[in-house]
């Protein structure tokens, strides 16, 4: 779809990461020129507190879907363990990417997953500030 783009691991930069981009690309031949617009997609993880419980998700809209993780706003596993705190998240060019990954990390053990957070947010706090800063 978006070929010769490069891959950034935006991952490690939640400003960056949490920003609302788009990956253009013109095509060029028929006219009027064209834009194609591709939603990034992000995986994440949600606690309650430094090795506690863990949510992984998957969504188009990182911001969105952690303000309703925090505000209780869809019960649910989240709500019922108030699981508030953004611990981790890594964006995927495309959905398939996103949910093989998502897919990838629920199958890890425990120790896996507290490992690949600790690696980038070794105090487990809670990224929605910098992830919501404008």
């Amino acid at each position: 779809m978006c070929r010769g783009l490069r891959q950034e691991s935006l991952g490690s930069c939640p400003r960056k990461a949490a920003r609302a981009w788009a990956c253009r690309r013109q095509i060029l031949g028929s006219s009027p020129r064209m834009t194609i617009t591709l939603k990034p997609m992000s995986v994440y993880m949600m606690s309650n507190r430094p090795g506690g419980v863990l949510y992984i998700g998957v969504t188009g809209d990182l911001m969105r879907r952690v303000w309703q993780h925090r505000t209780h706003s869809v019960p649910g596993f989240t709500d019922r363990y108030n699981l508030v705190r953004l611990v981790w998240f890594e964006m995927h060019e495309t959905a398939s990417e996103a949910i093989r990954r998502e897919k990838a990390l629920k199958r890890w053990n425990r120790d896996w997953k507290t490992g690949l957070i600790e690696e980038v947010n070794p105090m487990w706090r809670d990224l929605w500030p910098e992830i919501s800063a404008p």
